[in-house]
């Protein structure tokens, strides 16, 4: 499959994920033009804010493949992506993104992602989600252990 098709594909489960009561998102992702794994938004039918269809379709190929690492892959998006898929498509090391509509059209059916992007860009005193560091000196036992571990696999 070509580009277009591929993204006529996420921009059909969008579409399909909607008249089925889910959100309007849809994701593919494809290696070499081939559908690796599909992903719809399923937070309200899943009762999990994480259930996006960037992530899910992350979830769905890094199964069907046997790894985390999804170079060499694509994902299309039926939507540019919000910062939680964003840092999921990074983290799977995807080769390129394509979305369709963007975060303005999104913003515009009150899918607002902009509020985290701000929140992101300010000290943690100044946000609106309460944070303190709280037992620092104990949880670093953790990563002085990784650090240590000569038979770690790398992400």
């Amino acid at each position: 499959m070509n580009e277009e098709e591929l993204m006529r594909k996420a921009i059909a489960l969008s579409i399909e994920n909607v008249a089925n009561g889910g959100g309007p998102f849809g994701a593919v992702i494809a290696k070499d033009g081939h559908i690796i794994a599909t992903g719809v938004n399923r937070v309200t039918a899943n009762h999990d804010p994480t259930a996006h269809a960037e992530v899910s379709a992350i979830r769905a190929a890094c199964e069907k493949l046997d790894t985390f690492d999804l170079s060499g892959c694509e994902i299309y998006t039926s939507c540019e992506p919000c910062p939680m898929c964003l840092g999921a498509i990074y983290w799977a090391r995807l080769d390129k993104m394509y979305f369709a509509n963007n975060k303005d059209d999104a913003k515009q059916i009150d899918f607002d992602d902009s509020f985290i992007y701000d929140e992101l860009a300010l000290p943690l005193s100044e946000r609106k989600l309460p944070a303190e560091i709280l037992l620092r000196d104990e949880a670093l036992k953790a990563f002085q252990l990784w650090q240590e571990k000569t038979d770690k696999i790398g992400y």
